[in-house]
């Protein structure tokens, strides 16, 4: 059984939807032909020369950070990164990015983090709202022409939820209104308060297509100023986003979660670094992979007692600790990815089977590669 390289891009952007990436990211199809068949598969966090020669010609590299994001307008072989690409197409290899999406997935990079350190996840940290904007609009009108005002309404996008259409909900009133001079009202008469039997008629609609419904409702409502109310509603929190919080089996010392992490994850010359107090009880921890430092504030916010991230500076985490009594846990960038790649590979192995040879490949792409070396006297 053959392998065609669309049918894995279908996996993967099943798992890690292409909507999911930050609007500057660059996920996808690097290079390759999704009709050629594919036969091995190699998983990473970065698409360096080292690991790019360790996929067999005709393999497929399935990398986390995009070799081509900002500024990109030369794939030149002259340069260090078209040398890369150039390489990959002469020899039939494949490169495939799933970044910020896989990072808001669920599961997803902070998924398999939190599994490294045995955490298991009860919630988004950062969650990205679920479906479109949504408004509530209300509308009153007389109960004779309420059907009339709800179809007009639902032929413009209102009254859709989930697998349901023309929903609404309505309670009958009464509705006043004293027409003054000028006003050509369709009931009553000028100078006159008119009392009417009225619908109130409750229907959700996208935000995006408020100026349709606004139309549609003004065209068949009988008043020449029809009573309406649009309400802007809360996102729902989804169960994808940034980071995770996680628990632990049973609660234990920051020292000891501290050498727990540093066991969990790949060595590296960066290292674990954390502040805080060191015997402060840990049960509650939320991770992100990845740099971190942008929801701090989130996390102050949020019922843990420490936050497993990279690429903490020194200004944020000083800011955080003076107000926060959150720990902060601070790993290498490639460290606090690795993990994703195991779960990439397991996820690639679960669909096509033999049909497919997954690997990790086991190089340290951490920039950081020179460590310090002791001197005994």
């Amino acid at each position: 059984m053959s392998v065609r390289l669309a049918d894995i891009i279908d996996v993967l952007e099943a798992a890690y939807p292409a909507a999911l990436a930050q609007a500057w990211d660059s996920v996808g199809l690097v290079c390759g032909d999704p009709g050629e068949t594919v036969e091995a598969v190699t998983v990473a966090v970065d698409a360096t020369a080292a690991v790019v020669a360790e996929v067999p010609e005709g393999g497929l590299l399935l990398a986390h950070h995009p070799l081509l994001l900002r500024g990109v307008d030369t794939v030149a072989a002259d340069t260090a990164k078209g040398a890369l690409i150039h390489q990959m197409i002469r020899t039939r290899r494949s490169l495939f990015t799933a970044h910020t999406n896989a990072d808001a997935a669920s599961p997803g990079v902070s998924d398999a983090l939190a599994q490294a350190l045995d955490l298991t996840v009860e919630e988004v940290l950062a969650p990205i709202p679920a479906g479109p904007e949504l408004d509530k609009w209300v509308v009153f009108v007389p109960v004779d022409a309420a059907d009339a005002v709800r179809r007009a309404m639902f032929d413009a996008g209102a009254g859709q939820i989930g697998d349901y259409s023309h929903c609404s909900w309505s309670v009958t009133g009464t509705g006043q209104f004293l027409p003054h001079d000028g006003a050509t009202p369709a009931i009553g008469s000028v100078g006159t308060v008119e009392r009417v039997s009225e619908d109130r008629v409750e229907v959700i609609a996208p935000a995006r297509r408020r100026p349709h419904v606004l139309a549609a409702l003004r065209s068949a409502h009988p008043y020449e100023e029809p009573a309406f109310d649009i309400f802007s509603l809360a996102p729902v929190p989804g169960n994808v986003g940034l980071g995770r919080v996680g628990v632990l089996a049973a609660p234990e010392p920051l020292a000891a979660f501290v050498s727990r992490v540093h066991d969990a994850l790949p060595t590296t010359s960066w290292g674990v670094r954390a502040c805080g107090n060191s015997d402060t009880e840990v049960s509650r921890v939320a991770v992100c992979g990845g740099a971190g430092d942008s929801l701090l504030d989130v996390v102050a916010g949020t019922d843990v007692q420490a936050y497993v991230t990279a690429d903490l500076r020194h200004h944020p985490a000083d800011e955080h600790s003076r107000a926060s009594d959150v720990a902060l846990i601070d790993v290498a960038h490639w460290a606090s990815e690795y993990p994703w790649c195991h779960q990439a590979a397991d996820l690639l192995r679960d669909h096509f089977g033999d049909a497919l040879t997954v690997r990790v490949s086991a190089i340290r792409t951490d920039p950081w590669n020179v460590e310090r070396t002791s001197h005994e006297s």
